[in-house]
């Protein structure tokens, strides 16, 4: 999972970059400019860009309506300091999908953040799926490992398609919840843990590595 910040003010972007990296576990570049925001999302993949509104080459607003412009369908969080009715509509009206009055408590732009990637994740539209030696049948909940097949749960399946549906991307255990089961579900996250280890306990005999990767204290994921 990738993350732009657009962020002027030097102490502020540190330690927002710095807490992101931290509670995400996701891939941050700061950037100081409205011109540098552009820039960066059209030349890489992000999944959110969180834009300032003021920066010292112009408003925000401009940069959010330029990137959609250009074709950007990444998520954008617009942070400004604006609360006025007519801010908050006219940077939602510019290509933002979400506003966030400054200050703001770090739990809830952690959520906004959390919404907003789920919101973003592309449908698979393949049957069937394939990544390395290991081919995976989405009709038929079938994973197979050259003509070999392994036996996995309902649950199991559907925590592994997820994955491999956003190979290169990390998943948060809050994520995978809400994708499988939904946030208002009875399920602690550790019954996450204990299917992903019962999911490497079945691809292990052959496999020449863990095919799903954790990133500690966050999460797990395929590698693409």
């Amino acid at each position: 999972m990738k993350i732009l910040l657009a962020e002027d003010d030097v102490r502020l972007g540190e330690l927002t970059a710095h807490m992101l990296r931290k509670k995400t576990g996701c891939d941050v570049d700061w950037v100081t400019t409205g011109s540098c925001a552009f820039d960066y999302a059209t030349a890489s993949s992000y999944d959110v860009v969180v834009l300032d509104w003021m920066m010292p080459d112009g408003d925000g607003r401009d940069t959010c309506f330029k990137l959609r412009k250009t074709g950007y369908r990444g998520a954008i969080l617009m942070l400004t300091a604006k609360d006025a009715l007519q801010d908050r509509v006219g940077g939602l009206d510019a290509g933002a999908d979400d506003y966030m009055v400054k200050p703001f408590e770090t739990d809830e732009l952690l959520a906004r953040l959390r919404a907003l990637m789920r919101r973003n994740f592309a449908p698979l539209q393949e049957d069937v799926v394939r990544i390395g030696d290991w081919e995976l049948q989405r009709t038929s909940q079938i994973v197979l490992q050259g003509d070999r097949e392994v036996q996995l749960s309902p649950r199991e399946f559907q925590i592994l398609d997820l994955l491999l549906q956003n190979k290169g991307r990390t998943l948060t255990r809050e994520i995978i919840l809400d994708k499988i089961w939904g946030l208002d579900a009875d399920v602690n996250l550790k019954t996450i843990d204990a299917i992903v280890k019962l999911i490497r306990k079945k691809l292990e005999p052959f496999a020449s590595r863990e095919l799903i990767q954790s990133v500690r204290g966050v999460g797990y994921k395929i590698d693409a």
